[in-house]
């Protein structure tokens, strides 16, 4: 009899699993192939299309891919990539909690034995998903060095550069099984119907409620963007370079990259970065004109260094202080009780803290590539047969802002909701 009753409820479980990983593959995948199509990436040469977007999958769930390239003794190339597309993981992210928390939405609490059976049937399912992805995202094509006579003797010669990439599986395979992990945690972090174990609920008051104000914050500003990137779109707002496709491919490709950067901006975090030679990628233009540089250093991306070409940029601290006060506000009206406002303060500095240290580490870009030709130029440097784009957080700093800032906001808004408790 119990064979009987347990086997459906096993197959169900990895009926479930199984919808959690196609849903939220399926959502990746059609996001990265929509975004890299209006990139213009459809048109890379040797049917490169379908290998890329395996590609960006998996930079998406936090795995790494190889570049190598050469030209026999005519030319060398060297690239190499870092960069989260964050809309990519972003739609996975929600899709996957949303299909994952669904059986569970009904019911108050379940057991530790059930939740780790659930996520160990998802990660086995999504570990297979991991390995077919990163077979999918290894390519090799050729590319042009910009010059006529080169192009051409070198295909006389059958030394024309190429270019080729794979994804790494330990890198692949280990940080998506932790970005899974992180994904489902946090679901359950933030969910008010995920039912948490017996043991952990004593932790919803002081945890939950920091936590979904955060994660509220952090989509805020992804639907601010979305929209004003809709209305650019529209409108031409953005000038001659503000085409609707580039437009949008950012949106499917990585929005939460730069509404999240001007989050930590508005807070007051600084960024070191550059973009030189023949590279960039797709960015405001006062931010492009702070980070492009003829110097061999990277240049302070703040307000300050922002403001000398758009004096707009201003508004963020405002924009910031806002989305503060009302996550601040809605925190304590949705806390217990008991808790005062020095906890709420707390319980904000520390959520905004975390926020702060994810941004600045999700935000962060590293991309080269270097031609040398018959031995002119370095194949590993950015100079005139190449290029490079970096930025990076200062997190020392940036996050004991973020928590300063949380900390104020929480506080503040916690007296607005007893305040106005009172007074209703």
């Amino acid at each position: 009899m119990s064979h009987e009753t347990t086997a459906p409820g096993a197959l169900r479980g990895w009926l479930d699993a199984l919808a959690v990983v196609l849903a939220g593959g399926l959502s990746m995948v059609v996001v990265a192939a929509l975004g890299l199509w209006l990139a213009g990436a459809s048109q890379l040469p040797g049917s490169a299309f379908a290998p890329v977007v395996a590609a960006t999958v998996v930079m998406a769930v936090g795995g790494r891919t190889e570049l190598s390239g050469g030209a026999g003794f005519i030319a060398g190339a060297d690239a190499g990539i870092t960069l989260v597309p964050l809309s990519v993981s972003l739609v996975g992210a929600l899709v996957m909690a949303a299909v994952f928390l669904r059986p569970l939405r009904f019911r108050a609490v379940t057991s530790g034995a059930e939740l780790i059976g659930r996520f160990a049937r998802t990660a086995v399912l999504w570990l297979i998903a991991l390995v077919l992805i990163a077979l999918a995202a290894r390519h090799t094509f050729t590319i042009s060095v910009g010059n006529s006579l080169v192009d051409q003797l070198g295909s006389l010669l059958g030394t024309t550069p190429s270019v080729g990439f794979r994804a790494t599986y330990p890198a692949t395979i280990g940080f998506g099984l932790l970005w899974l992990l992180v994904v489902l945690a946090l679901a359950f972090t933030v969910s008010r119907r995920a039912p948490l174990p017996t043991r952990l609920v004593h932790l919803e008051p002081s945890v939950r409620p920091a936590a979904r104000v955060t994660v509220m914050v952090l989509l805020a500003y992804t639907a601010i963007g979305l929209i004003a990137a809709i209305v650019t779109a529209a409108t031409g707002a953005g000038g001659a370079a503000a085409d609707s496709g580039d437009i949008f491919a950012v949106v499917f490709l990585g929005l939460p990259n730069l509404v999240w950067l001007a989050f930590g901006l508005g807070l007051g975090a600084t960024w070191d970065g550059s973009v030189k030679g023949g590279i960039g990628l797709p960015m405001p233009e006062a931010l492009a004109s702070v980070l492009r540089t003829t110097g061999k250093g990277d240049v302070p991306l703040n307000l300050n260094s922002l403001s000398q070409y758009d004096g707009r940029v201003w508004l963020l601290p405002i924009l910031a202080g806002i989305a503060l006060l009302a996550a601040g506000f809605v925190k304590a009206r949705r806390s217990p009780p008991g808790v005062g406002h020095p906890r709420n303060a707390l319980h904000l500095a520390l959520a905004m803290a975390v926020a702060m240290l994810v941004v600045g580490l999700l935000t962060g870009v590293h991309a080269h590539y270097g031609l040398s030709l018959f031995g002119i130029g370095d194949a590993s440097e950015s100079g005139g047969l190449g290029g490079a784009v970096s930025l990076h957080c200062h997190l020392l700093t940036a996050v004991p802002i973020a928590a300063g800032w949380g900390a104020l906001a929480g506080f503040i808004g916690s007296v607005l909701a007893s305040w106005t408790t009172k007074h209703r």
